[in-house]
């Protein structure tokens, strides 16, 4: 029996059942969080995410994988209670985000590491919970020398402990392959990793070479219909899977319940379906008018988060 550690203990992977693998519940500064009263009403929050958590699960979504690394705001005791409350699976990450924060500088690899390793092998912010993938990110300004440092973390946490790792890419810079070529270098498995926000573009050519060097892609912001329209997003997933590349491919919105980034109704007007609910309420219908079949659906919403969870050990 393979198991995967989600916030309320160990799942086994034949119960993760459709699994969106890019989310996230909480997305917020830690410092603003602290220094200031009423940055964060909890409560609304909490119940927000539990409702969302719930729709979620009434369409038949049994596992959330919340991609918050440690310096986006992740609160695994927020993570529990959502868990808890709405009898969803929530899978928690540890890892870093892409931003150049300087507290990085002076701070040599495996110190990074040996800081985030108990999260995998004990426990994660006091709680009896422990994460159960590792998030590495890169942005437009590409791997640069502390970008680099960041993504060694990922990639030597994941040989200690053979838990998967998933990614942030800006996938108009190419930097997707500039992970791999990184995570080859530090001796990954690259079919043990995601690369995420492919499905921002329709460059066939480009989501090809990912692929051929054994990661599967994120088919992950559906929602951000500003950034690249739903339908051509299908179209671009659809053609993958005439190629055969379906095996190869998740699904997920990268959705948040809360994100301190921008207004609530600013979101609401850019991105009116960014929730948990638009894959199986839009997203996987017009997946099967574009002619995916029922066998590549749950391939791409079951079987591939299954195998990305399984298979776990440490190098």
């Amino acid at each position: 029996m393979a198991t995967v550690q989600g916030v309320l203990g160990p799942i086994d992977t034949a119960d993760l059942g459709f699994t969106l693998m890019h989310e996230h519940v909480l997305v917020m500064n830690w410092s603003m969080r602290q220094a200031l009263p009423g940055w964060l009403e909890r409560d609304e929050l909490v119940a927000h995410a539990v409702g969302e958590a719930k729709a979620a699960k009434e369409r038949g979504v049994q596992t959330l994988v919340d991609l918050t690394p440690v310096n986006l705001g992740r609160d695994v005791e927020i993570l529990r209670e959502v868990a808890e409350k709405s009898g969803i699976q929530i899978i928690a990450a540890t890892g870093f985000y892409w931003t150049e924060e300087p507290w990085y500088q002076g701070w040599d690899v495996d110190h990074l590491v040996e800081f985030l390793l108990p999260e995998i092998t004990t426990n994660v912010q006091g709680t009896a919970s422990q994460v159960g993938i590792i998030k590495a990110a890169t942005d437009e300004p590409g791997v640069t020398e502390l970008n680099r440092k960041l993504l060694q973390v990922a990639a030597r946490l994941h040989r200690a402990t053979g838990v998967p790792i998933s990614t942030h890419t800006h996938v108009h810079s190419g930097t997707g392959r500039r992970q791999q070529e990184v995570f080859a270098a530090e001796g990954v498995d690259l079919t043990r990793v995601v690369i995420g926000h492919c499905g921002d573009t329709e460059d066939i050519a480009h989501l090809e070479e990912i692929l051929e060097d054994g990661s599967t892609i994120g088919m992950d912001r559906f929602g951000l219909d500003f950034l690249l329209p739903m339908e051509q997003r299908v179209s671009t997933i659809a053609e993958l899977c005439k190629r055969g590349w379906a095996e190869q491919i998740v699904l997920s919105h990268d959705a948040a319940c809360h994100i301190d980034w921008f207004p609530k109704e600013a979101i609401a007007e850019a991105a009116p379906r960014w929730t948990f609910r638009h894959i199986p309420d839009d997203v996987l219908p017009a997946l099967r008018d574009a002619g995916v079949t029922e066998e590549h659906i749950q391939t791409m919403i079951v079987g591939n988060p299954r195998r990305i969870f399984e298979h776990q050990g440490a190098y």
